[in-house]
């Protein structure tokens, strides 16, 4: 198996001044998964290089398993620290494509001609997608057969609950839950902070970062089915 993974590059909350990125876990939980399952996992992202870790993401009380994992594993973090280009990403070889969340993507992957082309070319070939949390908001440009790419599928992402709790449904460029509505998709929450995961046909999308181990466990599962 050869799965690609997708990191922002952006490493500020709208006007806030205030530093954001990825979701650790986010990326730490789904890796793990990934390579303890044999898979071969290439990271790429925008701007190439280290991605910004959103800070909040490794306070103290966020600390998981996998994060630990993650900081005892030279290898890894050299490699996170190298990402390749987004630009030169291809989907040729690939079985499926991964896109961990946290704010970033908010800004840098929404509206990025070059992602939005590796979505549809992995959907549309029957390749699993899958994103969780906030990275779900990718889709939101990305079509199939002529049609917004979520129309008529359950779909899940950081709910406007979630949001609001963290104080940034202002900030946002879009919420989430919103525009998944907005372009004809089958929204479904848990409770805040929940673990909670949705496939529909080969499109896994996770709630929160909760959900990011089981978001790639299901994509695992979609690969050995």
């Amino acid at each position: 198996m050869k799965i690609l993974m997708v990191l922002t590059s952006h490493n500020r909350l709208g006007n806030t001044g205030k530093p954001t990125g990825f979701w650790l876990e986010e990326f730490t939980a789904p890796y793990y998964a990934f390579r303890d399952a044999g898979a071969d996992v290439t990271l790429v992202s925008p701007k190439g290089g280290q991605p910004p870790i959103d800070p909040k993401s490794d306070d103290p009380a966020n600390q998981t398993g996998s994060m630990t994992r993650f900081k005892q594993d030279p290898a890894t973090q050299k490699m996170l620290a190298n990402t390749s280009l987004l630009i030169d990403a291809t989907p040729d070889g690939f079985d499926a494509i991964f896109y961990p969340g946290g704010h970033g993507p908010m800004w840098d992957l929404v509206d990025n001609e070059k992602s939005i082309a590796l979505i549809e070319a992995f959907y549309g070939s029957g390749r699993p997608v899958a994103a969780v949390c906030h990275a779900p908001a990718v889709l939101h440009r990305a079509t199939h057969k002529g049609e917004a790419l979520v129309k008529g599928l359950r779909v899940t992402g950081f709910a406007n609950s979630e949001e609001e709790i963290v104080g940034l449904t202002n900030v946002v460029p879009f919420l989430v839950e919103d525009e998944l509505r907005r372009l004809g998709g089958l929204y479904e929450k848990a409770a805040d902070w929940a673990d909670f995961t949705l496939v529909d046909g080969h499109l896994v999308t996770g709630q929160n970062p909760a959900s990011s181990g089981s978001g790639a466990r299901k994509l695992l599962q979609l690969l050995n089915a």
